[in-house]
């Protein structure tokens, strides 16, 4: 009796003291371990998601079908992990540089909104220089219409280099900036020695709605009608008013275009297509781009499959706006990627598509968000958790079979933007703008040249908080791949 006793009691200790060990993860999505072992519900289902679509899942052993002995091999192996975060980032995905842009989240509700437009900002789109030895300073790009930055008469151009009164370092300007508010110090810049002006401007965080099409212009350039759009997101909600803005460029008459993806990080595959078809037309049917899944799904595929065509109609099934162009002038720099780069090769083969501005990103691969359900999908999701996965399910190619631009597109036309007396966007005068202006016109004399000392390094900028940064994605796998591939795993 007293050494039943003695088992029972250190049974309880030890699963008290297992208890004890537990971090947040774990009180939320705890492991439970009873007579048929442990509740892996999240790590199967990352597991399973991963195996049949992960797009490098050749690269990752354990997702081989033969690597585990048995369930409980495996079983073993996914317990091992702390969190689905650490499963998922430590051993389903092969890490940077060859995969920089799979990722995890535990609220599913916050990458449904970020891919609609919507988050929580104060509004200012801003860049972050180092200077000196540990000094940072912010420059503003550019500022949502209607945000607390627009309200605050926030400005393109403005630079500040403390928050609530503190100088941004190195080391701290990613804390001060995360603040749900904060006092903005402005700074200006004579003979490269920045100063505080003794302004300051205060700033709230709100969740707001952003129209990705911040521009849309028609400019008579010595009588050619010249098209502007500056577009900041391939939104999927704002596809008709980037249609609308063709329109009245159309309406115009419009002869030529400057794309301006200065500031692009990519966004939604189809977008991407619909947008290159509004620039051309000509093409409706032809092959845009070409997909290469993992070696497990590309041969099960049809060719119709693998594929994404120009077409003639939005996702709302409104008649796109096409301007028929045979060239287009596109503005790319260090943080143009992923969808904007798409638009960029998959025009290549049909157009003259010239580059103006500074290298790329560099990324071709797509995504899609995985769910925990039955084909993975947002329909019948599991309801004891909210994790959802975006890991990278295909490489992108255009019709020429040119990709792997890992090192990001090389400009025709090479021009900096700077840090300091940013002219307003749109302008002529704007040095991106009028460099494509000159070469559009022929008047080559008027291609400007910017410079900024070089004690001046560019370190970061507003939108790498968003969790969809430098990401492309398609809305979901269709349907008819998913359950070809799900049927594939049984």
């Amino acid at each position: 009796m007293k050494f039943n006793k003695l088992i029972l009691f250190l049974g309880l200790s030890l699963i008290i003291l297992s208890s004890c060990s537990k971090d947040n993860d774990d009180e939320r999505f705890p492991v439970v371990i009873g007579e048929k072992g442990p509740n892996l519900e999240i790590e199967n289902y990352l597991y399973n998601a991963m195996s049949i679509f992960y797009v490098y899942e050749a690269d990752v052993p354990e997702l081989d079908e033969n690597y585990f002995d048995s369930e409980a091999d495996k079983d073993e192996w996914l317990a091992s992990f702390d969190s689905p975060e650490d499963l998922f980032n430590e051993g389903l995905k092969v890490p940077a540089p060859k995969d920089r842009f799979s990722f995890i989240l535990d609220d599913y509700t916050v990458l449904e909104n970020s891919q609609s437009g919507i988050r929580t900002t104060t509004g200012m789109d801003y860049g972050l220089v180092a200077y000196d030895a540990n000094g940072v300073f912010g420059y503003v790009r550019y500022v949502i219409p209607d945000s607390p930055a627009d309200e605050a008469e926030v400005k393109r151009g403005m630079l500040f280099t403390q928050i609530d009164g503190e100088d941004m370092t190195r080391s701290n300007y990613q804390s001060l900036l995360a603040r749900d508010g904060y006092e903005i110090s402005l700074a200006e810049v004579n003979e490269n020695v920045i100063s505080e002006t003794g302004e300051t401007i205060a700033l709230t965080r709100r969740e707001i709605t952003e129209n990705p099409v911040l521009l849309a212009k028609t400019l008579d350039v010595n009588g050619t009608k010249v098209g502007y759009v500056m577009y900041n997101s391939f939104t999927a909600d704002f596809d008709s008013e980037l249609n609308a803005a063709f329109g009245k460029l159309k309406a115009e008459g419009a002869q030529a275009l400057v794309l301006d993806l200065r500031y692009n990080g990519g966004g939604n595959v189809e977008t991407a297509v619909d947008l290159s078809s509004m620039i051309t037309g000509q093409f409706e049917g032809e092959i845009f781009s070409k997909q290469r899944w993992n070696d497990l799904l590309q041969s099960e595929f049809t060719q119709e499959e693998l594929v994404d065509r120009f077409n003639d109609k939005i996702r709302t099934d409104e008649a796109i706006n096409s301007l028929n162009l045979n060239e287009v002038h596109i503005i790319g720099t260090s943080s143009t990627a992923s969808a904007s780069e798409l638009v960029m090769n998959g025009l290549s083969p049909y157009i003259n598509m010239v580059h103006v501005g500074d290298t790329t990103v560099g990324k071709f691969q797509a995504a899609a968000p995985l769910y925990d359900s039955p084909n993975f999908n947002r329909q019948n999701r599991n309801p004891n958790h909210t994790y959802v996965i975006q890991p990278l399910i295909y490489e992108s190619k255009n019709v020429n079979e040119d990709a792997y631009y890992e090192m990001g597109l090389i400009p025709d036309i090479a021009v900096s933007e700077g840090f300091t007396n940013l002219i307003e966007l749109g302008s002529p005068e704007e040095p991106m703008l009028a460099a494509a202006l000159a070469d559009i016109t022929g008047n080559k004399m008027m291609i400007p040249a910017v410079s900024y000392d070089s004690q001046f390094t560019k370190i970061g900028e507003s939108e790498e908080t968003n969790i969809d940064y430098q990401r492309m994605y398609v809305d979901e796998i269709p349907v008819e791949i998913r359950q070809k591939a799900v049927e594939l795993k049984k």
